[in-house]
């Protein structure tokens, strides 16, 4: 009789999700063939033949980051070898003209385009802000991606889409239903192997808030949730057609997630190293003031207050007895009301320890004066926990300065390392650390430091414009056959 019972319930409830799963291939199969047939009469040109359309999904192309830099280049990169292109934007920059933004990108990364971009703009930006989401943020912001996606797929159908930013889950949405070839840059897994380990060993970071650490429960509880949400994304990430990714670190990741090794490969980011290695390198001469620049977004995960309490220590040990004053200076992009609202929290830590009249903040600042900033530093300072890169890294390194970077991610596997086995800047980790390692930097001779700088100069050729072109072009072949 319970056989009976339970043959009755589960076979029409197996019979209706038949149908539903059904209805809803059919559902969008139809908006697939809806979106191809809206593609082709909106894509005939004047003479009949049209540009194959490579859109770029980055929302905030006006940024001034380091991702935004690989944008520009990319898109140079592909006017400079397919004429029939037409390189398309996606972005949520609704407060600049088209105009306007690629004028910023002339200013800030000294790259000139050779033919217009045309740019999309979308409303719905808002929806992969983190502040809208302050539970279940990565779920929140991914799902969001999707309606964005959604929106940027409904104003232009293209013929190769690249996500840009880190937005995963709009490939499947631009491959099944726009029937587009995809391919990503991938500058930061969005979840990654040390995410999960920090919440199974309930530490406590930026993005592991103290209330989680200590509940095992709760602790529990997140940990299912990334390995969901690793799950989703290694299934997203999949369905790319070409996929890169900006170093060793961020390779090793995305291997262990997406398992797409055939397609995947390492096109490192491109720094202006040419421009700064114009930057005349001499032995410095006798000054009243050695400056500190470290250079990035005011983003938390840049982790800016370790840097102001790696200093305060410094200046608090090295005070007695050292004549030259130290000043600290960060160089960084704002990218909205949070990020300035950082700034603000970073100028009263500074009050609090007592470093106010030490550290000055320079944001949004032209290219001219970050170059000139970098010329006059001692020390390039940078304390982000596994960057998966590190433009800044580079750019200090070829203007040269002596580096002190965070020893992991991209800047211990891939950039400060021994250059024919030579020293080309050195690794820190805690607040104890870099303020001994900037107190030993100091106390070595001009022209040891020189030699340093050197070697350093020496190593970063290899994360030019040019290697970048060659890689990012070897790479994204498969989309234009």
């Amino acid at each position: 009789a319970c056989f009976r019972l339970l043959c009755s319930l589960l076979l029409p409830a197996l019979f209706l999700s038949g149908i539903l799963c059904i209805c809803l291939v059919v559902l969008l199969w139809g908006v697939r063939l809806w979106i191809q047939r809206k593609k082709r009469l909106s894509s005939a040109g004047r003479d009949g033949k049209r540009p194959l359309l490579v859109a770029f999904f980055h929302p905030y192309c006006n940024a001034g980051g380091g991702g935004e830099r690989v944008l520009w280049c990319a898109i140079r990169t592909l006017q400079k070898k397919y004429r029939n292109v037409t390189c398309v934007v996606y972005t949520g920059d609704r407060d600049a003209t088209g105009e306007e933004i690629v004028e910023g990108a002339f200013r800030r990364f000294n790259i000139k385009l050779i033919h217009p971009v045309k740019f999309v703009f979308l409303e719905k930006r808002f929806l992969v802000e983190a502040s809208l989401y302050p539970h279940f943020t990565l779920l929140g912001q991914s799902l969001g991606s999707v309606f964005l996606g959604w929106e940027a797929l409904l104003k232009c159908v293209p013929d190769i889409y690249i996500d840009s930013m880190g937005y995963a889950f709009t490939i499947p949405l631009f491959k099944y239903l726009g029937g587009c070839r995809v391919g990503c840059y991938v500058h930061y897994p969005t979840i990654s192997t040390d995410m999960l380990s920090i919440v199974r060993n309930q530490d406590t970071r930026f993005n592991n808030a103290p209330f989680i650490t200590s509940s095992p429960l709760f602790s529990k509880f997140k940990l299912l949730y990334y390995y969901f949400f690793a799950f989703m994304y290694g299934l997203v990430g999949s369905c790319s057609d070409v996929v890169m990714v900006n170093s060793s670190w961020t390779l090793n990741h995305i291997l262990s997630l997406w398992r797409a090794g055939a397609c995947t490969s390492v096109v490192y980011p491109p720094c202006d190293v040419q421009t700064f290695l114009d930057i005349p390198l001499e032995v410095e001469k006798s000054t009243s003031e050695y400056s500190i620049v470290s250079v990035s977004q005011f983003r938390p995960e840049k982790d800016h207050p370790l840097q102001i309490r790696a200093f305060a220590k410094l200046l608090k040990e090295k005070r007695v007895g050292q004549q030259p004053s130290l000043k600290l200076i960060l160089i960084g992009g704002c990218r909205n009301q949070q990020d300035e609202e950082r700034v603000n929290n970073l100028k009263r830590l500074c009050e609090e320890l007592g470093v106010s009249d030490d550290v000055v903040f320079r944001i949004n600042i032209p290219f001219e004066e970050l170059k000139r900033h970098l010329a006059e530093a001692t020390i390039g300072l940078h304390t982000m926990w596994n960057e998966h890169f590190g433009i800044g890294v580079v750019e200090c390194m070829a203007a040269g300065t002596v580096i002190l970077a965070h020893n992991s991610g991209g800047p211990k596997l891939d950039i400060v390392v021994p250059h024919e086995g030579r020293v080309t800047g050195f690794l820190a980790e805690d607040e104890e650390s870099y303020a001994e390692t900037m107190a030993f930097i100091f106390s070595l001779s001009p022209e040891k430091r020189l030699e340093i700088r050197e070697n350093a100069r020496r190593s970063v050729h290899r994360f030019s414009d040019q290697h970048f072109e060659d890689t990012f072009l070897l790479s994204v072949e498969p989309l234009f056959k």
